[in-house]
């Protein structure tokens, strides 16, 4: 079976940087797209940054020059670099996978920007 196993989350100061892993098993995952979202306590979850199985990148602008998202292929795992975080990106982050008609997520990861 699939699972997205996540990690990187933590507490951090404002400014300060964090790197989050996914990393799934259980299949193939050259042609699924893969993302990270995020979901602040009593708000709705959003998308933060999207790639394709191609490279092609979406960011939200709200973190558009200070988050990187990328991909290994050969580790079946999706990394978002955080820098510059800011109190407001004080969120659980998800990563997901979709391709071939089927999403996955992962269990979430605390990220806390906090002096």
């Amino acid at each position: 079976q699939v699972q997205l196993v996540e990690s990187g989350g933590g507490l951090v100061q404002p400014g300060g940087s964090l790197r989050l892993s996914c990393a799934a098993s259980g299949g193939i995952f050259l042609t699924f797209a893969m993302g990270w979202y995020r979901q602040a306590p009593g708000k709705q979850r959003e998308l933060v940054a999207g790639i394709s199985t191609s490279g092609i990148i979406n960011y939200a602008d709200f973190v558009k020059g200070r988050f990187t998202i990328s991909r290994d292929n050969t580790k079946n795992t999706v990394y978002l670099q955080m820098n510059s975080l800011a109190p407001e990106d004080t969120a659980v982050y998800y990563c997901n996978f979709y391709g071939a008609g089927s999403a996955y997520w992962g269990q979430g990861t605390q990220v806390t920007v906090s002096s």
